[in-house]
């Protein structure tokens, strides 16, 4: 069995690892890499022939995992996409809105060079086209968690609960070499435990290999109080005690929903006066309604709301936003009211609106909920610069900035450990710590292995003899 990581190895984006074992090759992962050090076409050349590949495990619909799939069926990739119903779901729509964001990015420019000439293109193309997400939608083949699919007389495979995102897995792999079981798991994301809507991530068994990812090795939640009542205190001091606006920052799957909820357990329990909630983005309605169609996977807590109010994404002040005319509407809202809007980090979408609109405000609050990547424009707000650009615009920056983790998605330093509680050394020959930069690897496996586990930090393209 041989393993190579081909993604997110020493940094975070780009998950793909390619696992072979008797001729037969199983690709986990394929996502796109957005690193600096790489240009996003890059993307299009991949280390290995596409055709080659047998199968492709999907762990959850994020981008950075799940959004070179299209790229990878148009360079030849023939198989099937093994996911849960969920991920399916979710991954098409995000796909989808990749389409119309790179044909943001890399719209051809240029002019006819006489007649009958070619359009001279000043840029690069997309990466893929909408037919190549169908193409793609149409591969995927969806298994429910803790049920062994038996991919050929070889090798099967399990998903487990991972957390972290509705329908995310961990990968369990059992492969019969020469008569003997080997066991290998990816974890994917984990997510962290008595997190909104989602159910904790699950333990994992005994393995012989793991590939764990480690985003927050070294780091720990440092909001740990009740997320209710950290999101009342913005509420109470942005829109009740000074009548202003909250702008909450929120990726579209995933933070948005978990805000939704959270927001309609405040207002039913009466913990805050009602304000108005503008949720605007397009992205965000679609997965709020996948959500609402696969609430019976959510957590239990979550689960006896929905059943109880027939939604839990549903409440009297609740408005959907539902295009550009209506989003550009809320700049003449003058009552207090909470904003919700993509993207987390401020790169793009329609939050930059609400931003340029309201930077200057001394009546507004913006509270980021997750991380901002160095340079980023909320990386910018969150060091406190004082003057920001925003749509070719020098604005002086008046609104009040606040931060908390307390709806960050990823299990931090604390919870990767707990994944080797209970483990033996003996049994777990080799860890691989992935997705992660490299302090955050470092700390992780320095931790580890100080509990007398084996640890590997690979680099990109190592093949390792399993």
């Amino acid at each position: 069995m041989k393993l190579c990581i081909w993604g997110a190895a020493r940094q975070v984006t780009g998950s793909m690892h390619l696992l072979e074992s008797n001729g037969y090759k199983i690709l986990i992962d394929c996502g796109l890499d957005y690193e600096k050090e790489s240009r996003l076409d890059a993307n299009i050349y991949f280390p290995f022939d596409p055709a080659d590949i047998d199968l492709v495990i999907l762990t959850h619909a994020h981008i950075d995992h799940s959004g070179n799939l299209p790229t990878l069926l148009r360079m030849g990739y023939e198989g099937q996409i093994i996911c849960t119903a969920a991920t399916a779901e979710l991954a098409e729509i995000l796909l989808i809105d990749s389409v119309n964001v790179f044909a943001a990015r890399h719209r051809p420019k240029g002019k006819y060079r006489g007649r009958g000439a070619k359009f001279v293109k000043d840029n690069s193309p997309v990466l893929f086209l909408h037919k190549h997400v169908m193409d793609t939608a149409e591969r995927f083949v969806t298994i429910p968690f803790n049920k062994k699919f038996k991919v050929n007389e070889n090798i099967e495979v399990e998903l487990l609960p991972a957390g972290h995102l509705l329908g995310a897995a961990s990968v369990l792999l059992s492969i019969t070499e020469n008569d003997t079981v080997k066991t290998i798991c990816f974890t994917g994301d984990r997510g962290r435990r008595n997190y909104p809507l989602l159910v904790d991530p699950q333990s994992l068994p005994p393995v012989d290999y793991l590939v764990c990812e480690a985003t927050y090795g070294g780091r720990h939640h440092v909001d740990t109080d009740n997320i209710e009542e950290i999101l009342v205190k913005h509420i109470q001091e942005a829109c009740v005690d000074t009548p202003g606006r909250l702008i909450i920052p929120a990726f579209s799957i995933g933070r948005t929903q978990s805000l939704i909820y959270t927001l309609n357990r405040i207002y039913d329990k009466g913990l805050v006066p009602r304000v108005k909630v503008f949720v605007d983005s397009p992205l965000a309605t679609l997965a709020t309604e996948i959500y609402s169609k696969y609430h019976t996977q959510l957590h239990p807590d979550a689960k006896a709301h929905f059943d109880m109010n027939q939604s839990s994404f549903m409440f009297e002040g609740l408005h959907f936003v539902e295009d550009l005319s209506q989003s550009k509407e809320i700049s003449n809202y003058y009552e207090p009211c909470i904003i919700i809007s993509s993207a987390g980090m401020l790169e793009g979408g329609r939050i930059r609106d609400h931003l340029y609109y309201n930077v200057q405000n001394y009546y507004c609050r913006i509270l980021f909920i997750g991380y901002n990547a160095k340079g980023t424009l909320g990386y910018k707000l969150l060091r406190g610069d004082p003057i920001v650009h925003i749509k070719d615009r020098k604005l002086s920056v008046f609104a009040s900035i606040r931060q908390t983790d307390a709806l960050s998605g990823h299990a931090d330093h604390a919870g990767l450990m707990s994944l080797f509680e209970g483990h033996d050394p003996n049994k777990l020959q080799k860890t691989f710590l992935v997705h992660g930069e490299d302090v955050s690897i470092s700390s992780l496996a320095a931790d580890i292995k100080s509990k007398g586990f084996n640890v590997v930090i690979p680099d990109k393209g190592q093949v390792f003899e399993l």
